[in-house]
């Protein structure tokens, strides 16, 4: 075979490559394609974590605001409620990374989805600094015990977070309330 053989053999390959490849455009585009199965669950199973984590998160976020109404009606309780204060906003910064939109705890009854979660926030905290002590107690509890219902239905790993967390909140009503003096 010539040289300008094989080219010409190359080119009509090429050529016969290129047609067959567009072949497949056509100028219509194809429907949407139905998700498979795999693909409808996993799409559940994403809304259903995100529908979890932002119970949490606001759980956590209404007990924030709980510290910052007590620490705003006692400051004289700032050095005993500073670094649990701060624990709680490291969790519900925890809680909530994975692409979570957190919107605010009080924004209403629905805000947890009718799940367990601490006091409301628009409780007024008690004049008496050992009677607002046991309530953010009782907060911390609540919010411990919402946790713990919540890791039930959790992935393995955002269930291990939810543990910690509730562990930390029981602790955290302990020193609230008989772990050291008011």
């Amino acid at each position: 075979m010539t040289t300008t053989g094989r080219r010409a053999l190359l080119t009509a390959g090429v050529s016969a490559a290129a047609a067959a490849a567009l072949s497949g455009c056509t100028s219509e585009a194809p429907g949407p394609r139905a998700p498979s199965a795999a693909e409808r669950e996993a799409e559940r199973v994403a809304r259903a974590e995100a529908a979890l984590r932002l119970r949490s998160v606001t759980t956590s976020r209404a007990l924030l605001e709980r510290y910052d109404a007590t620490l705003a009606a006692h400051p004289a309780l700032a050095p005993r409620l500073g670094a649990l204060r701060s624990s709680v906003a490291a969790h519900a910064k925890a809680l909530g990374e994975g692409g979570t939109t957190v919107r605010p705890a009080t924004a209403g009854p629905n805000a947890t989805a009718g799940k367990p979660g601490p006091a409301p926030t628009a409780a007024p905290v008690p004049a008496d600094p050992r009677a607002a002590l046991g309530e953010l107690a009782a907060a911390e509890r609540a919010a411990a015990d919402a946790h713990t219902t919540t890791l039930l239905t959790a992935p393995p790993e955002y269930a291990r977070l939810l543990a910690s967390v509730a562990a930390a909140g029981a602790a955290h009503a302990y020193l609230l309330t008989e772990g050291a003096p008011a």
